[in-house]
């Protein structure tokens, strides 16, 4: 992540970067067009990091989808790819530190999965007042 950029432009430059390493296809439904703190971009990445790399060392993905939006309620991820899926009872570590980078921000990250079908990640973080 480069200093001074949006968090829009940090994930739209790390997964074109990470798209043409990998040869996964990303399909970007959503970027935020508003900034956020510090501390929930430093989050997000963590948890993009992770998940990403879940989908490119066991997924066998093709394509992996993703959308990140920031609306007055606070921020959403979600990230799909439409590899083999796994059983959730096998979870590694990614996951992990996945759901700690949310909860530090005081949200919540969920994992769902199915064997044959895929893996969606969805983590929010709400809007502090």
């Amino acid at each position: 992540m480069r200093g001074g950029q949006s968090l829009g432009e940090a994930l739209e430059s790390y997964l074109t970067e990470w798209s043409e390493r990998t040869g996964i296809v990303v399909e970007t439904w959503a970027l935020p067009a508003t900034d956020v703190s510090s501390r929930v971009l430093r989050g997000v990445m963590t948890a993009m990091d992770d998940a990403l790399s879940n989908v490119e060392l066991h997924s066998r993905a093709q394509i992996v989808s993703i959308a990140v939006t920031v609306s007055k309620s606070g921020l959403r991820m979600t990230i799909s790819d439409d590899g083999q899926g796994f059983s959730l009872t096998g979870a590694g570590s990614g996951i992990a530190r996945m759901r700690a980078a949310f909860a530090e921000l005081g949200g919540s990250l969920s994992v769902n999965s199915v064997p044959g079908q895929g893996t969606t990640v969805t983590g929010v973080v709400p809007r502090h007042r």
